[in-house]
């Protein structure tokens, strides 16, 4: 099994970001060179040639001086913060897999493991035959659900959960999340995840506006992953 991980998420806005970058900082603090990846990103704003948005651009700082270039950690970036396809086609442009998968691999060669963040949710199309879900099968990579809590999330996380099986990956491990400060329950919500999601949690963030990832990293258990590589 290749050195990394993949993190999805429920929907969008759900902390993907908050929690690779948490990821890469955990990883590192293992010892591992860690490379990040966000294959596709939409909502550059203008120019596009700019070469990152504000996701990449976490991503590269988490990664610290070793950091890939922008180009590498998101070679498919859009200006539009729109579904990636809809955005894409407003350029002219077509998200192709091989490219993404090549990408990646010239990553994983040259470092001992990569933290890729998908883009959307887990089925967000990238193309007309093409969704995210494809691309995290292409790559072969366990995955690492981002829940948010927040009314709706069971539904949420046990139809990702879903998908995630039918494309004959492992689950790795979630992370559970607090978007809404105000969630009734949310204790509950997270014990019904852990009985039904059958994987473990590791890593529950609380609530904070403009987290900081290195502090998150302590919440994270991610012993099991880095022995990956050993």
């Amino acid at each position: 099994m290749n050195a990394g991980l993949f993190v999805t998420g429920t929907d969008t806005g759900v902390g993907k970001t908050l929690a690779a970058c948490a990821l890469v900082h955990a990883l590192r603090a293992k010892g591992l060179r860690v490379a990040p990846m966000k294959p596709v990103a939409a909502g550059a704003g203008e120019p596009v040639g700019q070469g990152a948005n504000a996701d990449t651009i976490a991503l590269a700082e988490a990664a610290g001086p070793d950091a890939p270039s922008y180009g590498e950690i998101t070679p498919v970036l859009l200006r539009d913060p729109l579904a990636p396809h809809i955005a894409a086609a407003r350029e002219g442009r077509a998200i192709a897999l091989t490219p993404l998968v090549e990408a990646y691999r010239a990553l994983d060669r040259r470092w001992d493991f990569t933290v890729v963040e998908g883009v959307g949710g887990f089925r967000v199309p990238l193309a007309r035959d093409l969704d995210a879900a494809d691309l995290a099968a292409a790559l072969g990579l366990p995955v690492v659900l981002v829940v948010g809590l927040r009314l709706g999330c069971l539904n949420h996380a046990l139809l990702t959960a879903e998908s995630i099986a039918r494309a004959r990956l492992p689950l790795a491990g979630w992370i559970a999340n607090a978007v809404d400060p105000s969630m009734a329950a949310a204790d509950e919500n997270v014990a019904a995840l852990a009985e039904r999601l059958g994987a473990p949690l590791i890593g529950r963030f609380p609530f904070v506006r403009n987290a900081d990832p290195r502090e998150f990293a302590a919440r994270l258990d991610v012993s099991a992953f880095a022995k990956t590589r050993a």
